[in-house]
Protein backbone atom coordinates (compact mmCIF):
# COMPACT_ATOMS: atom_id res chain seq x y z
CA UNK A 1 0.00 0.00 0.00
CA UNK A 2 1.47 3.36 -1.10
CA UNK A 3 1.08 6.52 0.98
CA UNK A 4 0.88 10.11 -0.25
CA UNK A 5 4.05 11.96 0.89
CA UNK A 6 2.00 15.06 1.71
CA UNK A 7 -1.14 13.91 3.52
CA UNK A 8 -0.19 10.26 4.25
CA UNK A 9 -3.46 8.99 2.71
CA UNK A 10 -3.58 5.85 0.60
CA UNK A 11 -2.73 6.44 -3.08
CA UNK A 12 -5.13 4.76 -5.51
CA UNK A 13 -4.63 4.39 -9.24
CA UNK A 14 -1.61 3.78 -11.43
CA UNK A 15 1.35 1.91 -9.96
CA UNK A 16 3.71 4.87 -10.52
CA UNK A 17 1.36 7.45 -8.99
CA UNK A 18 2.98 9.20 -5.98
CA UNK A 19 0.30 11.62 -4.75
CA UNK A 20 -3.37 11.09 -3.98
CA UNK A 21 -4.45 14.34 -5.70
CA UNK A 22 -3.15 17.25 -7.72
CA UNK A 23 -3.68 19.45 -4.65
CA UNK A 24 -1.33 17.27 -2.56
CA UNK A 25 1.24 17.20 -5.36
CA UNK A 26 1.19 20.98 -5.75
CA UNK A 27 1.21 21.65 -2.01
CA UNK A 28 4.05 19.17 -1.39
CA UNK A 29 6.30 20.77 -4.02
CA UNK A 30 5.40 24.30 -2.89
CA UNK A 31 6.34 23.58 0.73
CA UNK A 32 9.48 21.73 -0.35
CA UNK A 33 10.57 24.77 -2.39
CA UNK A 34 9.77 27.22 0.44
CA UNK A 35 11.76 25.20 2.97
CA UNK A 36 14.81 25.01 0.69
CA UNK A 37 16.44 28.37 1.54
CA UNK A 38 19.73 27.48 -0.15
CA UNK A 39 18.32 28.34 -3.57
CA UNK A 40 20.45 31.31 -4.67
CA UNK A 41 17.84 32.63 -7.10
CA UNK A 42 15.20 32.79 -4.36
CA UNK A 43 17.53 34.59 -1.96
CA UNK A 44 18.49 37.21 -4.54
CA UNK A 45 14.90 37.67 -5.71
CA UNK A 46 13.76 38.15 -2.11
CA UNK A 47 16.42 40.84 -1.58
CA UNK A 48 15.51 42.60 -4.84
CA UNK A 49 11.84 42.70 -3.85
CA UNK A 50 12.76 44.08 -0.40
CA UNK A 51 15.00 46.73 -1.98
CA UNK A 52 12.23 47.74 -4.40
CA UNK A 53 9.64 47.96 -1.63
CA UNK A 54 11.91 50.16 0.52
CA UNK A 55 12.80 52.45 -2.38
CA UNK A 56 9.12 52.80 -3.27
CA UNK A 57 8.10 53.54 0.34
CA UNK A 58 10.73 56.26 0.80
CA UNK A 59 10.18 57.82 -2.64
CA UNK A 60 6.60 59.12 -2.63
CA UNK A 61 7.21 62.17 -4.86
CA UNK A 62 9.24 60.67 -7.72
CA UNK A 63 12.53 62.07 -6.42
CA UNK A 64 13.63 62.28 -2.81
CA UNK A 65 16.65 62.00 -0.52
CA UNK A 66 17.05 59.66 2.44
CA UNK A 67 19.96 58.81 4.73
CA UNK A 68 21.83 55.69 3.71
CA UNK A 69 21.85 54.22 7.22
CA UNK A 70 18.03 54.54 7.42
CA UNK A 71 17.60 52.19 4.47
CA UNK A 72 20.37 49.85 5.60
CA UNK A 73 18.74 49.42 9.02
CA UNK A 74 15.57 48.20 7.31
CA UNK A 75 17.45 45.52 5.35
CA UNK A 76 18.31 47.38 2.14
CA UNK A 77 21.31 45.90 0.31
CA UNK A 78 22.81 48.20 -2.38
CA UNK A 79 24.75 45.30 -3.92
CA UNK A 80 21.54 43.84 -5.33
CA UNK A 81 20.06 45.78 -8.26
CA UNK A 82 18.52 44.96 -11.64
CA UNK A 83 20.12 47.58 -13.91
CA UNK A 84 21.78 51.00 -13.93
CA UNK A 85 21.53 54.33 -15.71
CA UNK A 86 24.23 56.97 -16.13
CA UNK A 87 23.15 60.62 -16.44
CA UNK A 88 24.93 63.37 -18.38
CA UNK A 89 26.89 64.43 -15.28
CA UNK A 90 28.32 60.92 -14.99
CA UNK A 91 26.32 59.88 -11.93
CA UNK A 92 25.37 56.21 -11.98
CA UNK A 93 21.92 55.37 -10.63
CA UNK A 94 21.35 51.76 -9.62
CA UNK A 95 17.80 50.47 -10.08
CA UNK A 96 15.67 47.79 -8.48
CA UNK A 97 13.11 47.43 -11.23
CA UNK A 98 11.60 50.93 -11.69
CA UNK A 99 13.02 52.54 -8.52
CA UNK A 100 16.60 53.77 -8.46
CA UNK A 101 19.12 55.25 -6.07
CA UNK A 102 22.36 57.19 -6.24
CA UNK A 103 24.74 57.54 -3.29
CA UNK A 104 25.97 61.03 -2.48
CA UNK A 105 27.70 62.78 0.39
CA UNK A 106 25.69 65.73 1.68
CA UNK A 107 26.16 67.81 4.86
CA UNK A 108 28.57 65.28 6.32
CA UNK A 109 26.18 62.36 5.84
CA UNK A 110 25.95 59.61 3.26
CA UNK A 111 22.58 59.80 1.55
CA UNK A 112 20.71 58.17 -1.29
CA UNK A 113 18.96 60.20 -3.93
CA UNK A 114 15.90 58.14 -4.85
CA UNK A 115 14.32 58.37 -8.29
CA UNK A 116 11.68 56.62 -10.32
CA UNK A 117 12.39 55.41 -13.87
CA UNK A 118 11.39 57.94 -16.53
CA UNK A 119 10.97 57.58 -20.30
CA UNK A 120 13.98 59.79 -21.06
CA UNK A 121 16.27 57.34 -19.25
CA UNK A 122 16.14 54.81 -22.12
Amino acid sequence: MRKCPHCKEEVKGRSDKKFCSTYCKSSYHYHDTINNESNLFRVIDKQLRLNRRLLKNYNKSGKSTVRKDTLLKEGFNPKHFTHYWKNQKGNVYLFCYEFGFFEKYENGKLKYVLVQWQNYMK
